[in-house]
């Protein structure tokens, strides 16, 4: 049979039928309450547990807070751009779905190809922070866990290159990615459940955090507020803020993953866009504020740990001792959240893209009695397992901030395609200040990018190397007109 376009657009009254198949189906259990904690779940923890200190460490100093400011400007954008698609195209595949419908198929590969990197690279960041955390409580009761077998073998650095660190493998990173995996392969019910109670904990802890925090904070350790440039772009001075933007923007993903959830929502039309921007706006605000509270009680050039927030509390002295096990407490069942939910959607994008018949169709097998794409899910554990076990934190996140990045601006610029293209298609909800919103949110995606490390850029071609040979190599042998 003929070979379709390469640019074919997916449509809309097709994602809609696909909906409806029973056979193939997930189950409908998500109402608007659990996917706004869905996206707190996902949003807390990485970017406020991690990547904070790393990224005011090397790139922003105290300015790391502009840094998040930045970031979450271009989120608002591109969540309302989001929200749009969400309510048009509600089907499980998040911006590899939207980009189908509005941009074409080969599009919809490298978005989709995209997500891949972005979420199974998120999901063993956060899981490299997650084992940071749980060697620092157990320090704390004197159980000491070999650094061996708790840190990558490998680091990476950007004059000396990759260099062994004599580490054997980060086995607490991989044991809460197997634990996890499991979860999302019984069932959404349940791995919704889980994230409820999960989310209060970490909530808790962050208000305590800030709450008590801010009474340890010297006005000192934010002079100077930008650290001067060292002669190199992006380290330190206003470069330095645009890098950490592009680095934190990882912390912002969240949202990103709630539409995956799209098959799994009782009333898509609806409940996504207010999940989406419920979740982001609620986060923001956090943000800053514990970024504001870190860099005032410890100097910036002393957060460079996957655990900075153990190591602002550590310096607060003996008069904080009794929060410190709460706020690690806290921040491992955080980061928890935040690898279930990307697992969560990581598997669904591999289900959509599987559906699509541009992966093998095994990706698309759902689980007879737990409605799950469990293949998929099995599948995301596993890659994802390998890679926190053995990459550091810092390759790791750049990765997933990029591939973020690009996919907001793929979507961004859906939305202005798709108006032009699709004008009289019903949108229950409509992107604002229309074409300024998706425009302006393309823009600042690409602002961020340019700020990234050039090895950064190109493992990120690299990536889509691969990507597009799949595409053309098997892929495209099994699309017909």
């Amino acid at each position: 049979m003929k070979k379709r376009s390469i640019f074919y657009k997916k449509p809309v009254s097709a994602c809609e039928t696909e909906l409806q198949d029973a056979d193939r189906g997930l189950k409908r259990v998500l109402g608007p309450a659990d996917l706004t904690l869905l996206g707190i779940g996902a949003i807390i923890g990485a970017g406020i547990f991690v990547i904070t200190g790393h990224a005011a460490a090397q790139y922003a100093g105290p300015a790391i807070v502009l840094s998040f400011v930045l970031s979450a400007v271009a989120c608002i954008f591109a969540g309302l751009c989001y929200a749009e698609f969400a309510s048009m195209v509600p089907e499980a595949g998040s911006a590899y779905a939207y980009s189908y419908a509005s941009l074409g198929e080969i599009v919809a590969m490298i978005i989709g190809w995209d997500l891949v990197l972005e979420y199974l690279f998120a999901m063993s960041t956060v899981a490299v922070g997650w084992s940071g955390y749980v060697v620092s409580f157990f320090r704390d009761f004197g159980i000491a866990i070999p650094t061996a077998l708790a840190a990558p073998p490998f680091v990476y650095d950007a004059g000396a290159g990759w260099q062994a660190t004599g580490a054997i493998v980060n086995i607490p990173a991989i044991l809460i990615i197997g634990i996890l995996t499991c979860l999302v392969a019984v069932g959404i019910r349940e791995s919704a459940a889980v994230n409820r109670v999960v989310v209060i904990i970490k909530a808790t802890a962050i208000l305590l955090f800030i709450g008590f925090g801010i009474l340890y904070v010297q006005p000192a350790n934010w002079t100077p507020f930008i650290p001067p440039n060292t002669g190199a772009f992006g380290e330190f001075g206003w470069s330095g803020i645009l890098r950490g933007a592009g680095v934190v923007f990882f912390a912002y993903i969240g949202f990103d993953a709630v539409s995956t959830a799209a098959q799994e929502s009782k009333n898509p039309q609806k409940d996504m866009p207010r999940g989406i921007l419920l979740s982001l706006g609620i986060c923001t605000v956090l943000y800053i504020l514990v970024a504001l509270v870190l860099t005032g009680i410890v100097r910036y050039d002393l957060l460079n740990f996957p655990d900075p927030i153990a190591v602002g509390l550590n310096a607060a002295g003996a008069d904080l001792f009794w929060l410190r096990p709460v706020v690690k407490i806290g921040a491992i069942a955080g980061l928890s959240s935040v690898i279930l939910v990307q697992i969560i959607a990581q598997s669904r994008i591999f289900f959509a893209m599987s559906c699509d018949r541009l992966l093998p169709g095994v990706f698309s097998t759902v689980h007879p009695t737990f409605r799950t794409p469990f293949v998929a899910t099995v599948m995301t554990g596993t890659i994802a397992a390998i890679l926190a076990g053995l990459l550091p934190i810092s390759v790791l996140g750049e990765l997933v901030s990029i591939g973020t990045l690009f996919a907001f601006t793929v979507v961004c610029l859906g939305v202005f395609v798709l108006r032009r293209t699709g004008p009289d298609l019903p949108r229950p909800f409509k992107t604002p200040f229309y074409p300024a919103v998706p425009l302006l949110g393309a823009g600042t995606a690409v602002f961020q990018m340019i700020g990234l490390p050039l090895g950064t850029w190109m493992r990120f071609i690299l990536w889509f190397a691969i990507g597009l040979s799949i595409y053309f190599f098997y892929s495209r042998r099994r699309q017909t007109a």
